[in-house]
């Protein structure tokens, strides 16, 4: 509503928010790859991307994968996380609800981006990957999580902001698949423990067609485990790597751009947990 970006927002839910985290669900894997990319740099990319967007307009046009948010608020929730994780690093602490952005127009707006982006990469570049830090995550809690985090955070909203604006450009392959994998690892089990949602009982194969990415994922007792191999599921998600991506996610993509093979409830069911 016209009142959305009024709200304080909570950082890392789905656009569609659940309840507070009173446990967090596990992810069991194999070994954890460390992603190759350079989020830092990655992460710069999309903020100043989400940035143009704001500034593009109009800030009341709403977002489709966010019922009930128009650009505005999407950026006040971009904003806020940004700087609810640069708090988070440089305490080490949980912060508390953050303030939504400033009542100004897009251009000042844009700005209010720029800088809370700006800040929390400079804190993030050059920082040893194992220093102790504190996040709401199943994974180890150390500062190397933050630079993929905020990267794949902004990447997904920038692509929310420039569809609600016009033509949202695509996320590279490479990104997708570790977006693919940050999914499965980190936010699944967030958002499954945040909304208390359940697990399917049904087995989970994701398959990239256009670059390396394959992932088996499966209910466990106290939340998800996920392999990253080619292994047969009682259902399948075959397609190029950002169709998956934006699918696990609840963002509509173009018809027949994602195959399900196997058990089509099984799929949806799985689906569902991303939601919007």
């Amino acid at each position: 509503g016209a009142d959305s970006h009024r709200r304080r927002y909570r950082p890392y839910s789905r656009c569609r928010r659940g309840e507070p985290v009173t446990n967090v669900a596990r992810v069991s894997h194999d070994h954890p790859s460390p992603s190759p990319l350079d989020h830092v740099a990655l992460f710069r990319i999309a903020a100043e991307q989400f940035a143009v967007a704001v500034e593009k307009g109009p800030l009341d046009a709403p977002v489709a994968a966010c019922p009930g948010w128009d650009v505005r608020a999407l950026a006040g929730h971009v904003g806020g996380v940004h700087r609810w994780a640069h708090q988070a690093i440089l305490t080490g602490a949980s912060p508390g609800p953050y303030d939504p952005a400033p009542e100004v127009d897009g251009d000042a707006l844009a700005g209010w981006i720029r800088e809370g982006a700006a800040a929390i990469a400079a804190t993030v570049d050059g920082l040893d990957d194992d220093t102790p830090t504190w996040h709401p995550f199943p994974v180890a809690k150390v500062a190397g999580l933050w630079p993929r985090r905020q990267h794949h955070e902004t990447t997904i909203h920038r692509w929310d902001a420039e569809a609600a604006v016009g033509e949202p450009r695509p996320i590279a392959p490479e990104v997708a698949s570790d977006g693919i994998d940050e999914y499965f690892e980190v936010m699944l089990p967030r958002l499954v423990s945040r909304a208390h949602l359940t697990v399917p009982g049904s087995t989970l194969h994701v398959h990239c067609t256009d670059v390396a990415g394959e992932w088996l994922v499966w209910a466990e007792e106290g939340g998800i485990g996920m392999r990253r191999e080619h292994a047969k599921g009682d259902a399948a998600l075959r397609g190029p790597a950002e169709a998956l991506l934006l699918r696990l996610w609840g963002r509509a993509v173009p018809e027949g751009s994602v195959d399900i093979v196997g058990d089509p409830d099984a799929a949806a069911a799985w689906l569902e947990l991303g939601g919007v």
